[in-house]
């Protein structure tokens, strides 16, 4: 097997495990862990797995004149957009999760116009205006009353919360990894989470009645630090050595197809009308901003 194939399949894999991860998480929230002690119990096992697999990358030092970046890396990537997400996720439910996180391409262009004064093409423009109606629409119309969503709109909210830092991460981030290791960065970045979430989630982490935990608990747990968190960055990581990043971020049209087929499936949600609706208009909207120009055709 080549390595493209590899690195095709370890994108898929990344993907199927963020899809699978709307589901999982919502099944041990708030019952077993709360949203912030699942966050530092994410940053914690983060933190040892990729300190333990640092030996297998360079043996680097952080410049100081890049710590600052790397602080606000962490403080973006590995506290305000976990926190928003996992509280989003425990407020709303896995299928207005798994279509409100796939407008990071659309705030990530928007970002980068007024960041880095990086250009956008019409076509893009439309885009984003379809893809951001679609999520305002599930926003303001996808509220339904369900004993395990107990506010929707505030969720869905800090879903699209949750996107906005994230792609501030991902733009941060960007000039980091033309000069350090994946694992340098990420477990340094993983270490100074813990620092930036511990005010927040040890209370709510310290409540864990861990010695009672049933096993299906603890293995969605295991899910989220081993595969959501630590797996899916490796693979990720390993899919841009080979691939195009446009190539690897394509596969973000397939999260809300997985993670939505799982939560029908396992009987953890159910499609409307609404999110059908607002889905179609995301990720229409994702297309367009993500859409290649033609060779030679002038852009705006």
């Amino acid at each position: 097997m080549s390595k493209r194939t590899l690195a095709i399949l370890a994108a898929l894999g990344a993907t199927t495990i963020y899809g699978l991860n709307h589901t999982i998480a919502k099944g041990v929230m708030p019952t077993y862990i709360t949203p912030f002690g699942f966050i530092m119990l994410r940053v914690l096992g983060a933190s040892i797995l990729f300190w333990s697999i640092s030996s297998l990358g360079p043996k680097e030092k952080i410049e100081r004149k890049d710590w600052g970046r790397v602080m606000l890396c962490s403080l973006f990537g590995m506290a305000i957009n976990m926190l928003a997400f996992f509280k989003g996720l425990d407020l709303s439910t896995p299928i207005n999760s798994a279509v409100l996180v796939t407008t990071t391409p659309i705030i990530v262009v928007v970002l980068s116009f007024f960041l880095i004064k990086e250009k956008i093409r019409a076509l893009k423009i439309v885009g984003i205006v379809i893809g951001l109606a679609g999520a305002l629409f599930l926003v303001l119309y996808g509220n339904e009353i369900r004993q395990d969503a107990s506010n929707i709109p505030l969720g869905n909210t800090l879903f699209l919360l949750n996107s906005l830092f994230f792609g501030l991460y991902l733009i941060l981030v960007k000039k980091l990894l033309e000069k350090y290791h994946p694992i340098t960065l990420l477990k340094w970045m993983f270490l100074i989470g813990i620092f930036y979430n511990l005010p927040v989630a040890l209370p709510e982490f310290l409540e864990v009645s861990w010695s009672t935990l049933p096993f299906e608990a603890i293995w969605k747990m295991a899910f989220v630090v081993i595969g959501t968190t630590f797996c899916a960055y490796l693979f990720n990581v390993f899919a841009l050595t080979q691939l195009k990043a446009s190539t690897v971020s394509a596969f973000v049209y397939v999260q809300p197809v997985i993670g939505i087929l799982f939560a029908v499936l396992s009987g953890r949600d159910k499609l409307t009308t609404v999110k059908i609706a607002a889905a179609c208009l995301v990720l229409f909207g994702v297309y367009l901003v993500s859409k290649k120009p033609k060779p030679g055709k002038i852009t705006n």
